[in-house]
């Protein structure tokens, strides 16, 4: 039994979210093998081979795999996928384009978003925004899975060895082309991979009023995320959006301001170490999931909050 990591890379270096993807694979038993397939990504294959638990690299590089088009590395992955019990991505953007393509083509069942591995053919996934968590079991040959990253913990960047093996990359498959990429730039953490998030909701009435957590969040070295409706009411860009359909996070501390705790962002938020809310309203949701709480008026208690931090 071994399973195949599809790693997440810029190229340079691997994204954190593969070695959350790694930790699950090897709780699937057996040998863990990490692919990495890129344009020039020597380095991201190096340091694939350093992470602790993986027993060999497949490397695969070629000038269409630049850009991570997901019909060229849904192509390298059936490529090479005879002979693995389990083929795992991270449930990003990134594995959630490719690996529906690999299982369409295998004529399995994908099995998506898992928080735990019960067993090599039993995992658990939630559903109904996180309200509820079904147990799958698999039957087919091949297990086809997205990973949830907030559900596991990062394996060890280094203390592996593994070999790279060079593979033979598949055709351009011509069905894309890459065309460009606006990158928001930002002096803040990236939001999924942030140790802390300040967010903020409706609750703060307009754009401008998100300057209020600013300062807050350049005092603990924080990212900045929002709710949906925050988002929806064009109070900031759509890469802040945490819940459900945003970015799924799970940072030390989430300090929630004014956001009343909708079930679909709570859905990505509440694994979070501690949660602090800040909210006018005793009721709202949000403090069901919070450690601590704080009922008043944001625009004098973040202001406070921002003095005692010196």
């Amino acid at each position: 039994m071994t399973t195949l990591v599809i790693a997440e890379h810029d190229n340079a270096g691997l994204k954190g979210s593969t070695l959350n993807t790694v930790t699950a694979a090897t709780q699937c038993g057996g040998d863990v093998h990490v692919l990495v397939a890129g344009s020039n990504a020597g380095a991201a294959a190096a340091a694939a081979a350093q992470i602790a638990g993986v027993s060999k690299v497949l490397h695969a590089d070629a000038a269409h795999f630049a850009d991570g088009l997901a019909e060229n590395v849904a192509e390298q992955v059936l490529a090479v996928a005879a002979g693995y019990s389990h083929i795992l991505a991270p449930a990003t953007a990134y594995g959630k384009n490719i690996l529906p393509r690999v299982a369409a083509k295998l004529d399995v069942s994908q099995i998506s978003e898992i928080t735990k591995i019960d067993s090599p053919d039993t995992f658990e996934r939630p559903i109904y925004a996180g309200n509820a968590i079904a147990t799958v079991q698999s039957t087919d040959a091949v297990k086809v899975i997205t990973v949830r990253t907030t559900g596991f913990d990062a394996a060890a960047a280094t203390g592996g060895s593994a070999p790279v093996d060079v593979i033979a990359a598949v055709a351009d498959s011509g069905k894309s082309a890459f065309v460009s990429r606006e990158v928001a730039k930002s002096d803040r953490p990236e939001l999924t991979a942030a140790k802390i998030i300040v967010s903020g909701g409706r609750g703060m009435g307009s754009a401008d009023a998100f300057k209020v957590l600013e300062p807050l969040a350049d005092k603990l070295g924080a990212a900045m995320g929002a709710s949906r409706a925050a988002v929806d009411a064009g109070f900031v860009p759509n890469d802040w959006q945490v819940g459900q359909t945003g970015k799924i996070v799970a940072p030390q501390l989430y300090i929630a301001v004014g956001i009343s705790g909708a079930i679909q962002h709570l859905a990505g938020m509440k694994d979070s170490k501690t949660i602090v809310a800040i909210n006018k309203d005793p009721e709202a949701p949000i403090f069901s999931v919070a450690d601590y709480g704080i009922v008043g008026d944001l625009f004098e208690i973040v202001p406070q909050l921002i003095a005692e931090l010196g």
